[in-house]
């Protein structure tokens, strides 16, 4: 199957106190879990939500890039928030309130 998009959403994991923090630490895979499974009952077909390594942006996660759009954003630790992603997901409208921007 092709998929129109991909999710990644990084579960990258350091030490406690480490200055570029931790995506897990932030509850990422939790959040991961919560939208595969947002996508799944909303009935959004040709995608697939995975976990990936260090996106290299834990100072500023839960850190999540959506392809083929390259779009990243910054998870909200509150799971109600996250129906942005599922309007990105089913009409490619990109949310600019959690869009990251990366220098």
């Amino acid at each position: 199957m092709k998929f129109e998009r991909h999710v990644f959403v990084c579960t990258n994991s350091r030490e406690i106190g480490s200055t570029k923090g931790s995506c897990a630490q932030k509850n990422s895979l939790e959040l991961m879990t919560y939208l595969k499974r947002m996508a799944r009952e909303s009935g959004i077909e040709n995608i697939r939500v995975n976990k990936s390594g260090c996106l290299g942006v834990c100072e500023m996660g839960p850190a999540c890039v959506i392809y083929p759009e390259s779009t990243w954003y910054t998870l909200p630790s509150e799971k109600e928030k996250m129906s942005f992603i599922l309007e990105h997901l089913s009409t490619g409208q990109i949310c600019q309130e959690y869009k990251m921007v990366i220098k």
